[in-house]
């Protein structure tokens, strides 16, 4: 989901330092703020009618992608896709390789399967889920050959950094599950995000960037958003990335 969908709200957190009687309720930090807005009637009949064949529920245990897509094509992982107007297109360019979406906020799911459902498109499966707990406890290890994460919220504040999805941590976890080879691709509209995302990728050996320099052009499978497109008549950056997995 691009950064001018999202809600710019703080949560109230727990303190740092809590008592180890307390730890167990402690709010984990996340990387966004679930706000539900009503479906339109156009986003809840694509999610009742499709959800049975391109929806994944979650719950915890490996997810077969041979069983699901009933192909062995390459896997692409996208997370905070929005609207999912970009992802459709995606998936309809490039029906050789399997789409999963993951996002976080109901209308965005049911808009991206009204879409995905107009234009035929097969070769694609959404999640309404936290993406980390789907990392962890549903993708298997190497078996992803590219990751998209494209205008995550950059929480600009120097108080909620803490909150950003690219991290050591993240990236690290997300290594694991992509093929040797495989790719990670990023996009932002913030400048100091960008940075970093590349200070994050440059610190971990097991990455390569695939452009000499630091960010790539927009490659041609990433479709502009509105948003981008918006941008650019207003003079705004847009900074992608492109590291492959080496080890």
């Amino acid at each position: 989901m691009t950064d001018q969908e999202k809600p710019q709200l703080d949560e109230s957190e727990a303190p740092e330092q809590a008592p180890k009687e307390e730890q167990k309720y402690m709010r984990k930090i996340r990387s966004f703020v679930k706000r539900e807005g009503r479906m339109t009637n156009r986003q809840q009949t694509a999610t009742d009618t499709l959800w049975a064949t391109m929806g994944i529920t979650y719950k915890e245990g490996m997810l077969d992608f041979s069983e699901i897509f009933g192909n062995d094509n390459p896997v692409v992982l996208e997370i905070g896709f929005g609207m999912g107007k970009s992802l459709v297109e995606m998936a309809l360019n490039a029906p050789e390789k399997n789409f999963i979406g993951i996002e976080v906020h109901g209308p965005g799911v049911g808009a991206c399967l009204a879409d995905a459902g107009e234009a035929g498109v097969t070769n694609l499966r959404v999640m309404n889920n936290d993406a980390v707990e789907v990392l962890e406890h549903m993708i298997p290890e190497k078996s992803l050959s590219t990751f998209q994460l494209y205008f995550p919220d950059p929480w600009h504040k120097a108080r909620h950094n803490k909150r950003r999805i690219v991290n050591e941590t993240f990236i690290e976890n997300m290594r694991h599950k992509l093929v040797i080879g495989g790719l990670v691709h990023m996009a932002t509209d913030w400048e100091p995000y960008a940075e970093h995302m590349l200070e994050v990728m440059n610190a971990t050996p097991d990455y390569k960037n695939t452009v000499e320099g630091d960010y790539a052009p927009r490659p041609d499978w990433r479709p502009l958003t509105k948003f981008e497109n918006r941008g650019q008549r207003l003079g705004h950056g847009v900074w992608d990335l492109l590291f492959t997995r080496i080890s």
